[in-house]
């Protein structure tokens, strides 16, 4: 019989959006009310409090022959996308640009097209977009030039291009999220050097948050991440190691990168740091990484391996997990979202309609191990090795 989880420790690192601690804590008391009712348990969720530069809740989850006990740290980081994405616009356009050549001539897009071609295009559409809006742009502004006119035509063509930027171009732009892609980068490039020392202050925070967690008592701590959030994570827990490296002996820990973009900021020059604390991650005997992928899903490494790629072949790798969204989800559901980039590569940790291959919210809530890979619809629940156990929100 296979044992149920008892106590579980999550700490979760979410992708680059702009969602504060309570919006985190609100979607996943949406997720786990859907996913109690697909999987057939009752969860109880409590309310959200601030743990340094986390928020943290507990989930209780009880099913026939189960029971498992939640802690769930949310490191969000919107403090860090409000930092770019809270400036005036002709700054963030500038700034992104910048960083833009930045990947350039740090080998990021040379890396991008050679270990996924997808991502290397994921990265060139934003700055492509928007170049041809300022191209744009630039030719209303300049037509009196062009057509020879005279210079007091200018009173026209400049608030005829300043209009066009600002009531056809921007709505238009927000459809593909172009300005929030642009901050996106330049955190990338952030993470990459690690030369923000407002960045610098929010890891070394989130790392002492971390070593606290973890000397709380559970059967396994899941350090879980998405999308961006997973280079956020590796440099927390690489920390971790670093601040004391005896932090996880003796646990069972299970490192979950969903749709991860370590390679996003890994490929750059400049990444030594985040390079080696893949490599201290996946040589740690306490942690079995698990990297969820999927096919559809073009804003990640499909198929890469991202500690050989970080430089080290040698070392044990993260385990592959495969999945497709379309066997998440209904087929009117799938449907609906299948050409939005981003919202295909938020679905690792959204809800499923379904019970399905892959479920994010019964991986950290339910009673299964969270490094099991067999299909979560086929595993048998009635099988479990159960412990009885008598817990409360405020144990």
């Amino acid at each position: 019989m296979t044992e149920s989880i008892h106590r579980r420790m999550v700490l979760h690192f979410p992708g680059f959006e702009r969602m504060d601690a309570q919006a985190h804590h609100r979607r996943f008391e949406r997720a786990i009310h859907q996913t109690s009712k697909i999987w057939d348990f009752v969860a109880d969720i409590g309310s959200a409090r601030q743990e340094g530069p986390a928020s943290s809740f507990t989930v209780l989850s009880e099913g026939a022959n189960w029971q498992t006990l939640n802690s769930i740290y949310i490191f969000d980081h919107n403090v860090l996308v409000e930092k770019f994405a809270g400036r005036p616009v002709i700054r963030r356009i500038m700034s992104g640009y910048h960083s833009a050549v930045r990947i350039v001539l740090q080998g990021g897009l040379a890396g991008y097209f050679r270990h996924a071609w997808r991502f290397g295009l994921f990265f060139l559409f934003p700055f492509l977009l928007m170049g041809i809006a300022l191209a744009t742009g630039l030719t209303l502004a300049t037509l009196p030039w062009w057509l020879s006119l005279h210079p007091w035509h200018y009173l026209w063509s400049l608030p005829l291009a300043w209009a066009s930027f600002q009531f056809v171009f921007r709505p238009f732009s927000e459809r593909f999220h172009t300005l929030h892609l642009f901050s996106d980068w330049e955190l990338a490039v952030a993470a990459g050097s690690l030369d923000d020392p407002f960045l610098a202050r929010w890891l070394e925070d989130c790392a002492d948050t971390a070593l606290k967690a973890l000397d709380e008592e559970a059967d396994e701590y899941v350090i879980s991440s998405h999308s961006m959030g997973s280079t956020l994570a590796t440099h927390v827990l690489g920390m971790v190691l670093e601040k004391n490296p005896q932090a996880l002996a003796g646990r069972r820990i299970v490192f979950v990168t969903l749709g991860g973009a370590i390679l996003q900021c890994a490929l750059l020059k400049p990444a030594t740091r985040l390079r080696q604390r893949v490599g201290a991650i996946a040589r740690a005997p306490e942690v079995s990484w698990l990297e969820v992928q999927c096919l559809t899903d073009a804003i990640h490494f499909y198929k890469s391996r991202v500690v050989a790629v970080s430089g080290y072949p040698d070392a044990p790798q993260a385990e592959l997990l495969f999945i497709r969204v379309k066997h998440l989800l209904s087929p009117e559901h799938y449907r609906k979202i299948r050409r939005d980039l981003l919202r295909v590569h938020r679905q690792y940790v959204l809800p499923a309609d379904l019970r399905s291959p892959f479920d994010f919210t019964f991986q950290t809530t339910g009673p299964f191990p969270a490094n099991q890979v067999s299909d979560f619809s086929k595993r048998d629940v009635g099988g479990l090795a159960a412990r009885p156990l008598a817990v409360s929100h405020g144990e």
